[in-house]
């Protein structure tokens, strides 16, 4: 497998994670201060990623080499997280995931702005293709409901954070010194965790830890495991193999993997046209794909 085909199974992963914090985040956004809850997750998750760290590259002094950098990335990262639960403290869920969709977009302009990444015709096609099925999917097939869309604060908010985000992936490319994923992404968190404890600290006090509701732990940790941990070292992996574009372009896919983790929760099987919505994000990623379909096929020998 191709360092590029790597990179797209890291962030097929990535987006499935992502989807699940969705459906989890959406039932615990109300129940915990964003920023204690983020500062708790990015603690754990950097707990995790150490020790990962330590059993396996292990962190050579070189890693430690402008620790700024470190804390640029975890600060953009961060600041992601903690608007995304601000935002969905007011935002409906299916405007907050309309946003989401525009990550994509804006992480081909902070990759030509940072990187001079180009972004080629057929990408463009591509993430446009992969917007409308994303959009297709979120919406459940529904003009009405499309119609009936509207900007507020909590989508303004979330906006923000998706900029956030859509930064940090360029960022990785372009502050990596050779670090190993799981070195440079223990040293993101760590700094995360930082400056959410300073920015956070009053929530922190403030929370009763103790009586928070059960589905809340299970939330957090799952948060902090797989959608924080996990996804941190998916992210940073791809990153150094592939455009921020076909990166960021993943995330066309979380509203279909949602669907199916609210099916998995008991929540309904929503209307059979949704499909449509989901087979043209898959064509998005095949169209994002064919440089690596290609290169990966075997050449045919000239008989002449």
């Amino acid at each position: 497998m191709s360092a590029q085909a790597r990179g797209h199974l890291a962030m097929l992963v990535f987006s499935a994670l992502v989807a699940g914090s969705f459906s989890l985040g959406s039932m615990i956004a109300n129940e915990i201060a964003p920023a204690a809850l983020n500062a708790v997750r990015f603690a754990i998750a950097a707990v995790v990623i150490g020790f990962a760290a330590l059993i396996t590259t292990g962190a050579s002094r070189d890693a430690m080499r402008a620790p700024w950098r470190y804390f640029i990335l975890g600060g953009l990262f961060a600041t992601y997280f903690v608007l995304m639960f601000y935002g969905l403290k007011t935002a409906p869920p299916v405007s907050a995931a309309a946003v989401f969709t525009l990550t994509p977009v804006m992480s081909a302009v902070a990759g030509w702005f940072l990187l001079r990444q180009v972004t080629t015709s057929r990408m463009a096609l591509a993430l446009t293709v992969g917007a409308v099925g994303a959009l297709w999917v979120i919406f459940r097939a529904d003009w009405q409901a499309f119609r009936a869309f509207e900007i507020g604060m909590g989508e303004i908010i979330y906006f923000c954070g998706c900029a956030a985000h859509a930064v940090y992936t360029p960022m990785v490319r372009k502050l990596n010194r050779g670090e190993p994923a799981v070195v440079f992404t223990f040293g993101t968190l760590l700094a995360g965790c930082l400056l959410l404890g300073v920015f956070g600290w009053s929530d922190i006090v403030a929370t009763d830890w103790a009586a928070l509701p059960g589905i809340v732990w299970i939330g957090l940790l799952y948060l902090s495991f797989f959608a924080t941990a996990a996804s941190f070292v998916l992210v940073q992996f791809a990153a150094l193999r592939l455009p921020s574009a076909k990166v960021m372009a993943y995330t066309y896919l979380v509203p279909s993997w949602v669907i199916l983790w609210e099916v998995a929760l008991g929540n309904g099987v929503p209307p059979g046209l949704i499909i449509i919505g989901v087979v043209l994000t898959i064509i998005a990623l095949l169209l994002l794909l064919k440089d690596e379909i290609s290169s990966s096929a075997p050449k045919q020998s000239n008989p002449g």
